[in-house]
């Protein structure tokens, strides 16, 4: 619906804004301000100090490429399964901008219930995910994923968790050995990254780190090709550093 603008008085202000907001909603992957003019009708000169002010107080949010998204803000006035799909649309951008910073495929992980959980993945035709040949809950001794949230869990935690999940070997590379894989997880400082050097798959290596919202561990991932390995550590690095926007949307 478009609008002529008035000016002048505050409920003409708030219609604009609702008007405004409607909009970036509608368009989930963002949307320009050239784009929110034409579908409102709001000149650019009115509308970008309007979009200044949503911005500010986080109602949207502009990402990389300039289009703007909706903000934090408005995702906490919803509620109900429309507020978690709104939350779950925000965090998959999320993770598909670091998917494209780090160029690698990004997972979000969790241990929940006593399973290891890959709950959103974001991934492409030159960023593709690594192949899921082996259940990832029952493969927490070998990835990347995995032991970074065995990590985070006590003793008793991972005993329990390996009598349930058999430490297989599934590459020459898999650590089968309980007591040299505790040790290992008890030497991992929760500001290094996980690594995962071709132990789950031939071909691929992956990188993990610690990323909790709430009691639940957590984690985030990103795998590469073996041909891409020389970029692992640095992949590694950019993602620890970008961890702050996810841990961000999974917080709210």
């Amino acid at each position: 619906m478009a609008l002529k603008p008035e000016p002048t008085a505050p409920f003409h202000s708030v219609q604009y804004a609702l008007r405004v907001l409607e909009t970036v909603s509608k368009h989930g992957n963002g949307v320009t301000d050239a784009q929110i003019s034409r579908e409102t009708g709001l000149p650019t000169g009115h509308l970008a100090s309007l979009l200044l002010t949503l911005r500010r107080e986080g109602y949207v949010e502009q990402v990389s490429d300039g289009a703007y998204v909706i903000g934090a803000s408005l995702l906490l006035l919803g509620s109900g399964a429309a507020r978690r799909q709104a939350l779950e649309d925000r965090l998959q951008l999320t993770l598909t901008e670091l998917r494209d910073s780090v160029g690698a495929a990004v997972y979000l992980s969790r241990y929940v219930d006593g399973e290891v959980s890959v709950t959103q993945v974001a991934d492409g035709p030159l960023t593709p995910a690594v192949n899921e040949w082996v259940d990832f809950r029952s493969s927490a001794h070998a990835s990347a994923v995995g032991k970074c949230l065995l990590a985070q869990l006590d003793h008793d935690g991972r005993r329990d968790h390996i009598s349930r999940h058999r430490t297989a070997r599934l590459t020459s590379r898999t650590i089968t050995d309980e007591k040299i894989l505790f040790s290992q997880l008890d030497a991992q400082s929760a500001t290094v990254p996980v690594l995962d050097l071709q132990e789950y798959a031939v071909g691929t290596v992956c990188a993990a780190v610690p990323l909790t919202a709430g009691s639940a561990a957590g984690c985030l991932a990103l795998s590469l090709p073996i041909e891409d390995a020389h970029r692992l550590r640095s992949a590694a690095e950019t993602l620890s550093r970008r961890a702050a926007p996810v841990l961000l949307s999974l917080a709210l």
